[in-house]
C-alpha cells in the first residue's frame, strides 16, 4: 500500500511539473519573453581593473596593482582605463563602485576594446566648454558602457566622434543642463560612425535634446525615453541604417519647433536616394512641441505605431522629405497643432509620403502648400477634425 500512494505522489508530481512547463511556455509565447543581456551593475564574472570608494578616497586596482589612491573620481578612473592591455584587440573591462563627483570642464576618456560598469551615480557641476562629458569617446572601437547614471549640469551626458561598434545599455541621464548621448563624425565627416547599439536611454531636464546622432551608419535602439528635455526626445541627422523600437516622450521641446522624434539634415538618404532604411517601431509623444518631424531632405523612414497628444506645436510635420509612411500599422493623434504637409522653397518639395491608420481627433490634417508628388491619406478616421487636402500639385 505505501508503494502504491508512492506511486500515485510521483505520478501527481510530474504532472504538476509538467502543466506548470505548459504554462510558463504559454505565457512566453503570450507576452514575449526576453533574456536579459544583463541582470545587475556588477554582475559580470571578472572585471580587469577596479574603482571603489570609501569616505573620500577614490582607489584603482589592477589586478594586484594600485594605480590610483586619492579623492579625484575622474583620475581613478581614468587611471583604470589606462592600466589595461597596451595594443589590446578584444574588451577588457573596468567596475566603478560608488557615487562621485566631476567638473563639467572634464572627462573620462574610453580607448578602444574597453567597456565599463559605473555602480553609482556620477554628480557633474560647474561650468565648461566644448565637448567634455563624464563618458567621452573619439576616434576608438569596440567600446561598451553598460550602466551609467548621471546627475547634475553637463555640457553631454555622453560624447562620441568618430567612433565604431559601441554599446550602450542601461543609462539614466537626470539633469538640469546639456544635451543628454551624443554620438557623431564631425571630426571626419567622410566616415561615418558605425555599428551604435543602445538598449535604454531614460533622460531628462536637459536643455537640448535628449539622443542625437549625426553622420551614423548603422542604428539599433530599444528605447529612448525622454521628459522635459529641451530639445527633441530623439533626433537623427544625416544618419542611414537605422532601427528604433520604442520613442516615449513627455514634454520633449516645449516651446520650440523640436519635436519627440525629429529627422533632419538628409537622414535616411543613402546615395541620391531614399530607400526605406529607417524603421520605427513606436512613437508616444505627449505634450511638448512638436510630435514627429521630418525635415531639410530627410526621409527612408516608415514607423508602425504612433500615439501623439496635446504636442504644443504640429502633431505631426514633414517638410521636403521623401519616402516617409506614417502609421504603417495604427496610430491617433488627439488634440495639439495641425497634421501637416508644408514645404520650404529651398529644397525639392515632398513625394511618396503616406499617412494611414490614423484616428485624428481634435486637430485638423493640411496639405499647404499644394506642391508634391505621390501624397497620400488614406483610411483616417476623423473626430473634429477637418481635411484640407489638394486636389491636385505640382
Amino acid at each position: 500500500m505505501w508503494k502504491a500512494d508512492v506511486s500515485r505522489w510521483r505520478r501527481c508530481l510530474k504532472g504538476v511539473v509538467g502543466m506548470t512547463i505548459i504554462a510558463l511556455i504559454v505565457s512566453m509565447i503570450l507576452v514575449g519573453y526576453e533574456q536579459p543581456a544583463f541582470a545587475a551593475c556588477g554582475d559580470r564574472p571578472s572585471y580587469n581593473a577596479e574603482v571603489t570608494n570609501s569616505g573620500s578616497t577614490w582607489t584603482a586596482r589592477n589586478g594586484s596593482r594600485t594605480v590610483y589612491s586619492g579623492s579625484d573620481m575622474v583620475a581613478a578612473v581614468q587611471a583604470a582605463i589606462d592600466s589595461l592591455s597596451s595594443g589590446r584587440t578584444s574588451k577588457e573591462w573596468v567596475l566603478v563602485r560608488g557615487d562621485g563627483s566631476m567638473s563639467a570642464n572634464s572627462r573620462i576618456s574610453l580607448r578602444s576594446y574597453t567597456g565599463i560598469d559605473v555602480c553609482g551615480t556620477i554628480h557633474v557641476s560647474g561650468s565648461g566648454s566644448g565637448d567634455n562629458a563624464p563618458i567621452y569617446a573619439r576616434g576608438v572601437r569596440d567600446i561598451e558602457v553598460r550602466y551609467l547614471n548621471i546627475t547634475g549640469g553637463p555640457l553631454y551626458g555622453i560624447f562620441m566622434r568618430n567612433v565604431e561598434n559601441v554599446v550602450l545599455g542601461d543609462i539614466g541621464i537626470r539633469v538640469s543642463s546639456g544635451l543628454g548621448v551624443r554620438i557623431d563624425n564631425h571630426g571626419d565627416r567622410s566616415v561615418r560612425s558605425r555599428n551604435i547599439h543602445i538598449d535604454q536611454v531614460y533622460v531628462s531636464g536637459t536643455g537640448s535634446h535628449g539622443v542625437e546622432t549625426y553622420g551614423v551608419d548603422g542604428l539599433t535602439i530599444n528605447r529612448v525615453t525622454a521628459r522635459n528635455t529641451g530639445g527633441s526626445g530623439l533626433l537623427l541627422n544625416d544618419t542611414i541604417n537605422a532601427t528604433v523600437d520604442r520613442i516615449d516622450a513627455d514634454g520633449a521641446g516645449t516651446g520650440t519647433g523640436y519635436a519627440a522624434l525629429r529627422f533632419a539634415n538628409r537622414n535616411g538618404r543613402v546615395g541620391d536616394s531614399y530607400p526605406t532604411n529607417i524603421r520605427i517601431g513606436s512613437v508616444k509623444a505627449v505634450g511638448g512641441g512638436r510630435g514627429i518631424f521630418c525635415v531639410s531632405e530627410s526621409g527612408g523612414v516608415e514607423i508602425n505605431q504612433v500615439d501623439i497628444q496635446r504636442t504644443g506645436g504640429n502633431a505631426i510635420l514633414i517638410e521636403n522629405c521623401y519616402n516617409v509612411n506614417i502609421a504603417r500599422q495604427s496610430g491617433t493623434v488627439d488634440g495639439g497643432g495641425e497634421i501637416r504637409i508644408a514645404a520650404r522653397d529651398e529644397f525639392p518639395p515632398s513625394r511618396d509620403i503616406t499617412l494611414q491608420n490614423l484616428t485624428v481627433r481634435n486637430t485638423d490634417i493640411r496639405w499647404s502648400p499644394c506642391v508634391g508628388s505621390n501624397i497620400a491619406n488614406r483610411n483616417i478616421t476623423r473626430e473634429n477634425s477637418n481635411l484640407h487636402w489638394c486636389s491636385s500639385a505640382r
